[in-house]
């Protein structure tokens, strides 16, 4: 299940029965050593859709536990999922890949063999199984569980096989390998005249056109990048002030970490823009015209300037992996974490508290933004995880057109994907230390603004989920590289001409259509799921076209003239010069936390009239501003996402649909009659909360 409840949001009538066929063509069981009127059994009971180059290693007829009503099916290991296949459901050959019962052998982050009440057996790559199982538990990375208890009757070496097969898959499967090539008839569409779904910002006109769609005019699309002999994190393409010539450009960004120099994230429609880049690379020697660049790049035109330090009070990476691992490991159905110690045993992972810090800091440069005609400049000194999340953080709070469905996912095309985060290698298919899952920490900060905000947002919480699940699914290219180059490389843009920079990169052969991207949404669910995910308490006054005119003067106003703001741990303190290198010569001796500490601030720049100087005059908060609450009970615990290996728990979350309500209110009135009968007279005699009977029955 794709999304938590029980597994019934999405019932799939049975299709018309197709020839015989199994994953990998007619009558092909590789691998499991049957004899062909089993291969037939195999092939009815599979519907047509597989993937191309997918072959079965070995199946097992099993019942779906975990589930009410437990569900009858196969189970299914072939070399790139595990596929869980219901009596009488036939995949679909427009969803080749079903969010519902599909596992990726990338996204199987535990499995366990289980045999009688008391032994459990943990099944890492390389491990022999020690006997026949009774029931397997696949636990997700995603958070999800698939539980598969095999039937009895001389079909255990099956369930031996199958298990076996699923251990040697796993131990086989490399970072690279990802689905074979969907072909775009499966998403219904011809290669001819096939366009994404939203643009893919891969071409200079993408760029041109979300420029004009920004109004932001001071600005215009550099080429300079196109080779991507500046910098393989960045775009091909990217948006600097007018009056930066590219060759001040490519000088300019050599002083900053990577190659990442300022550019342009979001021009807000009453004057002010907001910038992000790498950190200084102190140990480069720019001379006078360098400095000049890079403080015209960094001032964007306006006297007013706030550099911001992204990392200040938010985690390290390292924290962000250790508070996703122990999540993940709370949020276990076998748990050994008491239940009247859950709540605090979970404020001790501190998911929380760091979706709070991102929350809080993204606020505060919101007001920043919104408050004064100005240039903001987030620095990080990679310039490819926080500064994404800020950034898109920031344009959610303040800008209403990307709380749209459409207006969303260009979003993290442009602030993720394109501007180089590395999905690979921070999700752990790269094989590197460095895995962080800042971009599910992001989805996690975008679901507290749906809860605090539900009427702000054309999106669901579905769509959430369906996002948050597709970083592991490997069929497409969005989340399978690292930077637009290596993207670039994979899909055959650079065959036109010799490329400049040509660092050892990953090979994948030819398994993916690099024509598709995370966006064909048809590729994993069908139109009912899609249906969902948009959100149905959405407000249509909340849409751009009802929001404030571009460049309102009277909104906002300028600064002092030539005024440079250092924002750190939640206070504005003045500075005396944009960049560190203005004073001294040797840039060897610059430290590269040159920038001064001020103390740390108790209340957030929301809480501070704005934090602006007295003399600068009241702000009214600006229509269409989003300034979530972050204490304690308002950052909340994505159940509907974290505790999807335990149904019980998903009893009584709202449903998106007048239907899906309907459901939930006959289920609890259900439980409500299976437990009425163990209540004590007494209790008859008191007020109940149903509320308090349903808590007492998990």
């Amino acid at each position: 299940m794709w999304w938590g409840g029980r597994g019934q949001s999405f019932n799939i009538a049975p299709q018309k029965e197709e020839p015989e066929m199994g994953l990998s063509g007619p009558k092909s069981v590789q691998g499991t050593g049957m004899p062909e009127p089993r291969s037939r059994q195999l092939g009815s009971c599979l519907a047509s859709g597989g993937l191309p180059g997918e072959q079965i290693l070995a199946w097992a007829p099993g019942v779906r536990k975990g589930l009410e009503p437990e569900m009858p099916g196969t189970l299914i290991c072939s070399n790139l999922r595990v596929t869980f296949q219901p009596h009488g459901w036939q995949r679909s050959q427009e969803t080749p890949l079903s969010s519902e019962y599909d596992f990726s052998l990338a996204n199987i982050g535990r499995l366990e063999a289980v045999h009688g009440p008391s032994r459990v057996q943990l099944l890492r790559p390389g491990s022999l199984l020690k006997f026949i199982p009774e029931e397997i538990l696949i636990h997700g990375q995603d958070f999800r569980l698939l539980r598969v208890g095999f039937e009895a009757g001389g079909l255990e070496p099956q369930a031996f096989q199958v298990t076996m097969a699923i251990v040697q898959a796993r131990a086989q499967n490399s970072p690279a390998q990802q689905y074979a090539g969907i072909t775009l008839s499966q998403a219904g569409q011809s290669s001819d005249s096939r366009k994404p779904p939203i643009p893919l910002l891969e071409t200079i006109e993408d760029w041109e056109t979300e420029r004009k769609k920004q109004a932001a005019r001071g600005w215009r699309v550099s080429t300079v990048n196109e080779r991507f002999d500046v910098a393989t994190s960045l775009p091909r393409y990217f948006w600097v002030p007018n009056r930066t010539l590219d060759s001040e450009i490519r000088r300019a960004f050599g002083h900053f970490h990577q190659g990442r120099g300022p550019r342009l994230s979001w021009h807000h429609p009453g004057g002010s823009d907001l910038l992000r880049c790498g950190g200084f690379y102190t140990a480069s020697d720019p001379n006078k015209e360098d400095i000049r660049a890079v403080e015209s790049m960094l001032q964007a035109g306006h006297s007013d300037v706030v550099l911001v330090d992204t990392m200040d009070e938010l985690p390290s990476l390292a924290d962000v992996q250790l508070a996703h691992l122990r999540l993940r490991a709370l949020c276990l159905p076998d748990s050994s974490v008491a239940e009247d110690k859950w709540f605090s045993a979970l404020e001790g992972t501190r998911w929380l508290d760091y979706t709070r810090s991102c929350l809080r800091k993204a606020s505060d440069i919101s007001v920043l933004v919104t408050s004064r005609v100005r240039s903001v400049v987030l620095q990080e000194r990679g310039d490819r995880d926080f500064n994404g999340l800020l950034s898109s953080l920031i344009q959610l709070l303040s800008a209403p057109e990307a709380r749209t469905l459409l207006g969303f996912q260009s979003l993290v095309q442009r602030e993720w994907v394109a501007a180089g985060h590395p999905f690979l290698t921070r999700l752990g298919g790269s094989g590197a230390s460095e895995e962080a899952p800042v971009f599910l920490l992001f989805l996690d900060c975008v679901w507290q603004l749906l809860q605090q905000f539900p009427a702000e947002f054309e999106f669901s919480e579905f769509f959430l989920l369906a996002l948050h699940d597709s970083v592991r699914v490997p069929d497409t290219l969005t989340f399978l590289r690292d930077t637009p180059w290596e993207r670039g490389k994979q899909s055959g843009q650079f065959n036109n001409y010799t490329q400049v920079y040509t660092p050892g990169f990953p090979g994948a052969g030819n398994s993916i259509n690099p024509q598709l991207s995370v966006w064909d949404w048809n590729l994993r669910y069908s139109n009912k799921q899609i249906l969902q995910f948009r959100n149905p308490g959405y407000d249509p006054e909340h849409c751009p076209d009802s929001w404030l005119p571009r460049q309102q003067p009277s909104f906002m106003v300028p600064g002092p003239p030539s005024s440079v703001w250092l924002f750190s741990r939640g206070s504005l303190t003045p500075l005396n010069q944009l960049c560190p290198w203005r004073d001294s010569p040797s840039l060897l001796a610059v430290s590269s936390r040159w920038l001064p500490r001020p103390a740390i601030s108790s209340e957030s720049l929301a809480d501070q009239e704005w934090g602006l100087p007295s003399h600068w005059g009241a702000c009214p908060l600006p229509p269409g501003l989003l300034l979530p609450g972050c204490l304690g009970p308002q950052i909340r615990l994505w159940r509907r996402c974290y505790l999807r290996g335990r149904p019980e728990v998903q009893m009584g979350l709202s449903a998106p649909t007048i239907s899906g309500l309907q459901e939930e209110l006959s289920h609890l009135q259900e439980l409500l009659r299976k437990w009425t009968p163990r209540i004590s007279p007494e209790d008859h005699s008191k007020k109940r909360n149903p509320n308090t009977i349903l808590s007492q029955s998990r």
